[in-house]
């Protein structure tokens, strides 16, 4: 029991260092801008002028701030997509914001998903492996390098740009965001969601086990896309890999892809035992796979021994929060569909939550997830009326 509480403390230190490196980076940099504005504003406005001007210049600064920032996003994810091709990978779904564009029965079609944490997101299917090898580096930086070559082509626009006009504030902002997405993005980092594209670049020069993990996740989203359940793939792709290897974030995946999947074949028992586990072991999880095993979890004792205290214990503050920023996620919403149900006793609140996930299936990019996330919410149908 101490050992557990040791290990405990010393990953919510671990974590909570990583948040905070995280945190002060992107606050230092948004800092840095924020200063530059006002400083660009103070240059670029004429001494004299109207009040309501001056106003209006600022707010058409808030306005040119969040389309270069969205702007900066395509620009990334295409730099993804542009040196994933050159590197020999195929195109599996390009997404901006909560909008996905993905290929389906040979053809694109738009599609809705919104992960916490994320701006973007360009997926796309790796070339075979030769003795374990294929290439990573370039499809990982490539968005940090589009980021960076778009700011760079900025610097003489800002320039040549005349004093006062809209270009020149424009170019400005787009240089700003243009070097905070490419720092942000290329220097290794962890953020509170996720890994970001250079610690994932170092991750895979480094470990040839975080190399394969890597191809791995790329093929069973390939697989996902062709609609292709989990359950149904290859075992070897889901062999759970060893304590110690998993404290690379890349291969733990695999461990979290492995409980999914146990899931999808409803074999409950040794699900739960592997995501108890992997919560209880020193790992490199990214928190949003982390929070997710949580929900399964909760979902796992809810359609079992649904121990009040239990569901009390994993219901955290820190929880409701994450399942607050991802509450159109099928998972989630399968888990709070449970959770009302069984627990809650809310059926208003259960049936209400039945909708919304009909509503996210329609758009939802994976319909063999959803089929999978029915299933699920028809065994805790099963769980009332037994």
């Amino acid at each position: 029991i101490e050992r557990k509480i040791s290990m405990t403390k010393e990953k919510k230190k671990s974590k909570l260092g990583r948040h905070l490196i995280s945190i002060s980076f992107f606050t230092v940099m948004g800092v840095i801008l924020g200063f530059a504005m006002i400083a660009f504003l103070e240059w670029q406005i004429p001494e004299g002028i109207p009040s309501s001007e001056r106003a209006t210049r600022t707010c058409l600064m808030l306005v040119f701030l969040y389309l270069a920032w969205l702007i900066q996003v395509m620009i990334h994810e295409t730099g993804h997509l542009i040196c994933g091709l050159l590197s020999g990978y195929t195109f599996s779904s390009f997404r901006i914001g909560s909008f996905m564009l993905l290929k389906e029965n040979g053809r694109l079609v738009t599609k809705r998903l919104k992960i916490a944490g994320t701006g973007g997101q360009c997926l796309m299917a790796p070339p075979e492996m030769v003795n374990g090898k294929f290439p990573v580096v370039l499809y990982n930086l490539g968005g940090s390098l589009f980021n960076l070559i778009v700011t760079l082509l900025f610097v003489p626009v800002l320039i040549a740009a005349p004093k006062g006009g809209l270009l020149a504030l424009f170019s400005f902002l787009m240089i700003g965001i243009g070097i905070i997405s490419s720092l942000g993005n290329g220097i290794p980092i962890r953020t509170e969601s996720v890994d970001n594209d250079g610690y994932n670049a170092v991750s895979l020069h480094k470990n040839e086990h975080a190399k394969k993990a890597f191809w791995i996740q790329m093929k069973v989203n390939e697989q996902l896309r062709h609609g292709v359940r989990t359950k149904d793939m290859p075992d070897e792709w889901f062999e759970v890999p060893s304590d110690e290897d998993m404290k690379n974030s890349l291969v733990a995946t695999i461990g979290v892809y492995a409980a999914s999947r146990l899931m999808d074949q409803h074999r409950f028992i040794e699900a739960e035992t592997l995501i108890n586990h992997m919560l209880e072991i020193e790992s490199g999880m990214v928190p949003i796979h982390r929070n997710l095993m949580i929900c399964d979890l909760i979902y796992l004792e809810l359609i079992g021994q649904n121990r009040p205290d239990r569901i009390n214990e994993l219901y955290s503050k820190d929880l409701k929060k994450f399942i607050k920023t991802m509450k159109g996620f099928p998972s989630i919403i399968r888990m709070k569909y449970a959770y009302y149900l069984l627990s809650a006793d809310d059926p208003d609140m259960a049936a209400r939550l039945k909708s919304s996930f009909e509503k996210v299936a329609v758009t939802y990019p994976y319909p063999n997830d959803i089929n999978t996330e029915r299933e699920l919410i028809e065994i805790a149908d099963d769980k009332l009326s037994a």
